[in-house]
């Protein structure tokens, strides 16, 4: 079986030390658990990936047309972008990622799918804040360094655990009418934004989607919990810009 713990790498960040690991946990078999850390706190693992592909697949079910430009905010440990590289009409994926280390995992393919996300010519790593970044002037700013002001197809995002339990308070203010419309200035018309969350429902969120969005809904994505030996679930909120 070999090791059941090993801790891969520890670096500071620009909002604390994040770490690595790699562990096996004997009554799930064989199979390596990649783990995530922020300090004490976990911010992602391997373990339970249902809703960040399903973050993907119902995000981009829901786009129009072919040659998709589309934006993945958060790399974590890579499957949703992957997720979206497996839709064929994907023609350029941005994955915009605020932490280096996690970036650099993937470059060093620390990580299974950073091997993927390296060898696809569509993929392409963004080192910066998406927050910063979707509240941009797009006359000299956006996602995309290299096209201020590009227009994306869909904009996926998986950062915060939910609107109200934020990675950092920085990003408190995104989830506002006034800075969720300036971010959709960077969706075509028509296009679609989805977002992950760790927790059911947001009346208040779904408000805020319905001032600048068209035909906002939320989906429940359920998954087996073995250590609490039920079903647990996370949501995607799916929304439509106007024409």
């Amino acid at each position: 079986m070999g090791l059941l713990f090993e801790q891969i790498d520890s670096q500071p960040s620009v909002i604390g030390e994040i770490t690595l690991r790699r562990r096996k946990i004997p009554a799930l078999g064989d199979r390596d658990i990649y783990e995530v850390k922020l300090g004490e706190e976990f911010l992602m693992s391997s373990m339970f990936v249902d809703a960040e592909v399903a973050l993907s697949d119902l995000g981009l079910a829901e786009t129009e047309g072919d040659n998709l430009c589309v934006v993945v905010g958060g790399l974590g440990l890579g499957y949703t972008a992957v997720a979206a590289l497996k839709h064929p009409r994907v023609s350029e994926l941005l994955v915009v990622e605020y932490l280096q280390p996690v970036i650099g995992w993937h470059q060093q393919e620390f990580v299974p799918l950073g091997k993927d996300l390296n060898a696809d010519p569509r993929s392409r790593y963004i080192h910066g804040s998406f927050f910063d970044m979707a509240i941009a002037d797009p006359k000299t700013g956006g996602f995309d360094p290299a096209a201020p002001g590009k227009q994306f197809d869909a904009i996926l995002l998986d950062i915060d655990h939910s609107p109200r339990a934020l990675l950092h308070d920085s990003s408190a203010s995104f989830y506002t009418t006034h800075n969720i419309r300036l971010m959709a200035r960077q969706l075509k018309p028509r296009g679609i934004f989805a977002m992950w969350s760790n927790e059911g429902e947001d009346e208040e969120f779904m408000a805020v989607l319905r001032e600048v969005f068209i035909e906002v809904d939320c989906h429940v994505v359920s998954f087996f919990n073995p250590f609490q030996n039920r079903e647990s679930f996370n949501t995607v909120y799916v929304a439509r810009k106007p024409d």
